[in-house]
């Protein structure tokens, strides 16, 4: 098996416009995200190797929030995740593959995890 790096950022929430009925449109709906993206390994890596050798795990983060466009709605999750994978792939040409999973928090009963898992990898 081939060395592989994954970034991680898990259970980072953030409100989204998303939703089908329409109790859900309109307003923004708070979303779990837990982020992975496997990358290019470098040879090795030193105590004194540079980000640059690497990817900034912060951008994960800004894939799922910042780099959402403000104002538009996404009726499916799904669509959120897309958007997040392709941002990812946008960013930086090592990003090989990108999970993304998405629990909607706004719909939970008795504190289960509803949601969607989407697996990308580079085309």
């Amino acid at each position: 098996m081939p060395d592989s790096l994954i970034l991680e950022v898990a259970d980072f929430e953030h409100d989204v416009l998303t939703g089908i009925y329409s109790e859900e449109t309109g307003k923004p709906q708070p979303l779990r995200f837990s982020i992975s993206a496997r990358l290019k390994v470098a040879d090795h890596y030193a105590a004194d190797t540079p980000l640059s050798e690497s990817k900034n795990y912060m951008d994960l983060k800004f894939a799922a929030s910042d780099a959402l466009p403000q104002g538009v709605h996404f009726k499916l999750i799904e669509a959120v995740a897309d958007h997040v994978c392709e941002t990812l792939f946008l960013q930086d040409k090592r990003v090989e593959a990108v999970t993304v999973k998405i629990v909607k928090l706004a719909i939970a009963e008795k504190n289960e995890k509803i949601g969607i898992t989407l697996h990308r990898e580079r085309r």
